[in-house]
């Protein structure tokens, strides 16, 4: 399997923009957007595609954050677009952006997510 090639699975995006941190609405709670790779897609495409498809908005994956367990990959994304697009299959009020210390609080953001926002915050 080549470098940056997901094994299956889910992958969570992490898209930070301004302080803050893009969350969705999952069926009990907020959580970062994902999805499951194709065949052959790696962490960053499959990344950047979820959050398209659920929001609308473009990113571009830039950095895969390993899991210490080898849980769900992760990857940071660049946002590419300041407001989404019509396509996204999530309402409005199912998108939001929260501040970088709220989202450290979510028990649904993994441990290498939540150290890679602490050290995002400012100081």
């Amino acid at each position: 399997m080549a470098v940056g090639q997901c094994a299956g699975g889910v992958v969570r995006a992490v898209v930070v923009y301004d302080g803050r941190v893009l969350l969705v609405a999952q069926p009990d709670r907020w959580g970062l957007p994902a999805g499951v790779p194709e065949a052959g897609e790696t962490a960053a495409a499959s990344a950047a595609r979820a959050v398209y498809e659920l929001t609308g908005y473009l990113v571009d994956g830039a950095q895969t954050l390993a899991s210490p367990d080898g849980g769900t990959p992760a990857v940071v994304c660049q946002l590419l677009s300041e407001s989404p697009s019509g396509g996204g299959s999530l309402a409005r009020a199912q998108v939001r952006w929260v501040p970088l210390a709220e989202a450290v609080g979510h028990a649904d953001v993994p441990v290498a997510v939540r150290s890679y926002l602490r050290g995002h915050m400012p100081a």
